[in-house]
């Protein structure tokens, strides 16, 4: 019984050792990355960010933001953790050697006479018929007597003397450190002690075996419904204008889940004849195209028009009710408008590449739907092939300003940027009328936009020229560059509710035929990540060109410098198609700023397969060679290429615009710089 008592006073110590060992290297991590978050801000100080509340917190907020599921959860453990630090400190017994000397107040080696004197003052004290207490007997009979008996007895004292315990040699005992009513195999408590093994180790793995396998068959990695990407790969085309973009972005099966409540029906008839302009009706027949748009499903009418309140800022005429549809439709759209884009780059035919224009157009629509501007501003005006839409996601800026600016020849975002700071101030001051705290503003933002650099090639590693059927490897170099200095930024964003990162999509496609041959996702808010990446790539590909591991140190070492310099590293491999010359364009698109995409032409030449060690040398007939089938056109390296590519708002647009791209210059390896491609009429996500 009292090797049981024991093991079942270590089970507290058991208990707070499992909960140990995983609690305490996690809250070391948090606090860690918790210490090493930088202190700079890196969102929009402009009024109007300032203004929408989504950077300033209270101290409720405060409170909220760290009272996550995890934080919360975190505390909780800590504290059953102190208690049963408590508890055993205060209720444990303590396991101490059986000593009868010191039990009977003895110095080792005490006499017969001393040993019976202090047995009869202890007896006096404890002894049952002296002191009532059940305490006192307990002591008197399992300590006081005994250590009596072991130092009277002959027997008990040579057992003492020769293994240290009265009753002879100690068996070793091992227990379990489970409490003492699991540990009573009679009665009841022996079934308990089954329903816990079962509990512990077949039911609780089995819970949590079905809700993590019944939430994954629902949702991917990124939290999107399978139904969704489902949905998405079906009504993709390869020519999907943005505004039919839309349409397929609203089948997601996450807003066919929106309720949909007969409370709402007149805001949204209010609604309706706010955005009507924007929903691409026929004006011939309008009384035919509103019932054929009041008969789709409810939830998708009420998605529709509640996408259409952000881009054109129509928010007064939201109920509560719809304010919370609203809200909820915003906070899920940057990972659905993300699928739809693979959705979209996924390869789709036997050369195994995607298609550019649905491409392009969800980065549109991501675009006007973080920084609340129609789709129809993005309509080709005045000379700009993005329209006005890039001048309406600067704050103080309507159509009326964007009017005044053009009588002055200002008729493109990039012609207002490339402005030095005092002569776009006199400009908007005293044309546009704006006050100096309003020009103020339109100045955070503009340093806050990104300004990209792209440098590109494409080579087949160990070998001279491309021919037919290779691996060829692109190797992109991205600059990101700011006017206030930063590299990682959220985007200038008021009407957007939620925190937003900045994403980039790398393209490389053929414009003619609506082919993307490669794509990859990139962003400038992760360093260590970009860092560990580029390293990752660049040792691969030297130590598979045979570079001696010095050399391999250097270029990873510049590799890691220019990603604290505000570069990210794109690397990837396609097929060589057949044998023949090929104009391919390199897009960097953002998903979230209007203006500031970047492209450059790539023209390489795919030679015939010759038999294995005979590769051809010749790259080109024209054009200076620069290397490995790429070929740079020295007259278009500094050039916009302002006719390649416009903003397929509308079908009739991608006929002329298909028209442009077959008359397009390209060049090979380039750089391009500057702050927004004006004939990209894109955004990257």
């Amino acid at each position: 019984m009292a090797a049981s008592e024991e093991t079942s006073a270590l089970f507290p110590i058991f208990i707070l050792t499992i909960m140990a060992i995983p609690i305490v290297p996690y809250t070391i991590t948090k606090l860690c990355r918790a210490a090493s978050k930088k202190s700079k801000s890196i969102h929009c100080q402009c009024n109007d960010c300032s203004r929408s509340g989504k950077y300033r917190k209270s101290i409720f907020q405060r409170i909220l933001s760290v009272s996550t599921y995890s934080n919360l959860t975190l505390l909780l453990l800590w504290v059953i953790m102190i208690i049963l630090v408590y508890y055993i400190k205060t209720r444990s017994t303590e396991i101490t050697v059986f000593d009868p000397f010191s039990i009977l107040g003895l110095e080792p080696g005490a006499t017969e006479s001393e040993i019976k004197k202090n047995y009869r003052r202890l007896s006096i004290q404890y002894h049952p018929d002296k002191n009532p207490d059940p305490e006192a007997h307990k002591y008197f009979v399992e300590h006081i007597a005994k250590a009596y008996q072991a130092l009277t007895d002959p027997i008990a004292r040579e057992n003492y003397e020769k293994y240290g315990h009265p009753d002879g040699r100690q068996g070793f005992q091992m227990g379990i450190a489970l409490p003492q009513f699991l540990l009573n195999i009679d009665g009841a408590s022996g079934g308990i002690l089954l329903l816990w093994i079962v509990g512990l180790c077949i039911l609780l793995p089995l819970v949590v075996a079905v809700v993590y396998l019944s939430r994954s068959s629902k949702y991917t990695g990124n939290y999107v419904m399978h139904q969704t990407l489902s949905t998405y790969y079906y009504f993709m085309k390869p020519s999907l204008a943005p505004s039919k973009v839309m349409d397929v972005f609203t089948k997601a099966a996450e807003y066919m889940e929106i309720p949909v409540r007969r409370t709402d029906d007149e805001p949204l008839q209010k609604l309706f004849m706010l955005v009507r302009s924007e929903l691409n009706l026929d004006l011939k027949n309008i009384k035919q195209e509103q019932a054929k748009f009041w008969k789709q499903h409810p939830a998708l009418v009420k998605t529709e028009l509640l996408v259409q309140a952000q881009l054109t800022r129509e928010f007064g005429a939201l109920s509560p009710s719809l304010a919370g549809d609203f809200r909820r439709i915003l906070e899920t759209a940057p990972r659905l408008l993300e699928e739809l884009m693979k959705m979209a780059v996924i390869p789709r035919n036997a050369q195994g590449h995607g298609w550019l224009r649905p491409a392009i157009g969800v980065v549109e629509l991501s675009q006007c739907i973080i920084q609340a501007v129609p789709l129809s501003a993005r309509k080709t005006t005045g000379g700009s092939p993005e329209g006005i839409a890039p001048f309406l996601q600067l704050p103080h800026i309507s159509e009326a300003v964007v009017k005044k600016v053009a009588r002055k020849k200002v008729r493109t975002f990039q012609e207002l940027y490339d402005m030095d700071a005092q002569e776009r101030d006199e400009l908007l001051t005293q044309t546009a009328g704006l006050s100096s705290e309003e020009v103020q503003d339109v100045e955070i933002v503009l340093g806050m936009m990104p300004s990209l650099t792209l440098d590109v090639t494409c080579e087949t590693e160990g070998e001279e020229g491309i021919q037919e059927g290779d691996i060829v490897t692109i190797h992109a170099w991205i600059n990101n560059k700011r006017g206030n200095g930063l590299i990682a930024a959220l985007p200038h964003a008021p009407y957007y509710p939620f925190h937003k990162e900045e994403n980039f999509w790398f393209l490389l496609a053929d414009s003619v035929s609506n082919n993307v041959w490669f794509f990859q996702k990139v962003s400038f808010m992760d360093e260590g990540a970009a860092v560990t990446a580029a390293s990752k790539a660049i040792a691969e590909s030297k130590e598979g060109s045979g570079a001696t591991p010095k050399e391999t140190s250097k270029a990873v070492a510049e590799a890691v410098e220019k990603v604290k310099g505000g570069s990210r590293l794109v690397m990837g491999k396609f097929q060589a198609p057949s044998e023949g010359n090929y104009n391919l364009t390199c897009y960097c698109l953002c998903d979230s700023w209007l203006g500031c995409d970047r492209k450059t032409n790539l023209k390489f030449k795919v030679l015939k397969r010759t038999r294995a060690g005979t590769r051809g040398a010749v790259l080109a007939d024209e054009g200076p060679i620069m290397e490995d089938g790429i070929e740079e056109d020295e007259d278009h390296e500094d050039e916009e290429y302002d006719d390649d590519y416009e903003s397929e708002y509308s079908e009739d647009e991608e006929d002329d615009q298909n028209s442009k791209n077959k008359k397009q210059a390209a060049n090979g390896t380039t750089k391009k710089n500057g702050q927004a491609d004006e004939s990209s009429g894109s955004d990257e996500e």
